[in-house]
């Protein structure tokens, strides 16, 4: 069976990767992004790169989403749907709130086109490597005409109806939000208490406490590494969304809240740095103590 022909919207941080490996994978693939500039960078992956909106979601089979939040998806879902053709499909791999993936949903509805809310977790690496965690929500149908894409970009779970997926990117984005924080607090305490904090993250790898964000963001805490990867506004908006859906079923979460008020001393100032400056959000309310002798690597 050939492929489907893909329309990729929003050539980013993770677009870009995520776009040039369905490229090179075969999809007959448009890019489209407001700035033309970052998607002329997909032409020499064989994708076709488009100046309009409209030409590039013109009669595809599957529209892909990876934009900067809510809002814009909404935004760029509007423009595009005048074009779009009846029964395609559109997969919105963007974080957003719950409420959005649901109302994206009725507006594609209304006007035939099918939706999978399907956000992502792994970054640019795992963008980068074709290993994502895809979390999808959606019909059973539709998620399984979308398998053969999302196996170019990682591993996709089907994890209930529209809206779903963002529910379990929440989930996840809950956990690494406050892991991030604790990591930093754990090594900062190895710091000011006398150890080594290196050889105490290689003492608890293997424990318990051993974490992907103990392995890979620990070692920038150590490395003072803050070039991101991912990046402390993006963690925001995703904490301040798992705080509103919260609200929206009653529910008080204070290790998110805290870890919200953590990234927020630092969003003006480094909110493009990577996420694991939490460890200089954390830092700056302990006057005198500085995990490691390592100069601060910052984005430009």
């Amino acid at each position: 069976m050939p492929h489907p022909t893909v329309a990729f919207l929003g050539i980013g941080l993770m677009g870009q990767p995520m776009a040039a490996r369905l490229a090179g994978a075969g999809f007959p693939l448009r890019a489209w992004n407001r700035s033309t500039a970052k998607a002329r960078t997909l032409a020499t992956h064989g994708a076709q790169v488009c100046e309009s909106l409209e030409d590039a979601v013109r009669d595809a089979d599957m529209v892909v989403s990876m934009l900067a939040d809510g809002a814009a998806v909404g935004a760029t879902m509007d423009a595009a749907l005048p074009a779009m053709a009846p029964g395609s499909v559109w997969i919105d791999m963007s974080s957003t709130r719950h409420d959005e993936a649901l109302a994206f949903h009725a507006r594609l509805a209304g006007q035939g086109v099918r939706f999978l809310d399907a956000p992502v977790s792994g970054g640019v690496p795992g963008a980068q490597d074709g290993k994502l965690a895809i979390m999808a929500g959606g019909s059973l149908r539709d998620f399984e005409e979308a398998l053969p894409l999302f196996a170019v970009l990682g591993s996709a779970q089907l994890v209930g109806p529209a809206g779903s997926g963002q529910v379990a990117k929440l989930c996840n984005q809950l956990i690494v939000g406050a892991t991030l924080n604790v990591v930093a607090e754990a090594l900062l305490l190895a710091q000011a208490a006398g150890a080594d904090p290196a050889a105490v993250r290689e003492a608890i790898r293997g424990g318990f406490a051993g974490s992907r964000i103990l392995e890979l963001h620990g070692q920038r805490m150590l490395d003072r590494n803050f070039v991101p990867g991912g990046q402390v506004k993006s963690q925001l908006k995703d904490l301040r969304n798992v705080l509103a859906a919260a609200g929206e079923v009653g529910l008080s979460l204070p290790l998110t809240a805290a870890a919200t008020r953590s990234y927020e001393s630092i969003e003006a100032e480094l909110g493009h740095a990577d996420h694991a400056a939490a460890l200089l959000a954390l830092e700056r309310i302990n006057p005198g103590v500085r995990l490691g002798l390592a100069e601060d690597r910052l984005p430009e």
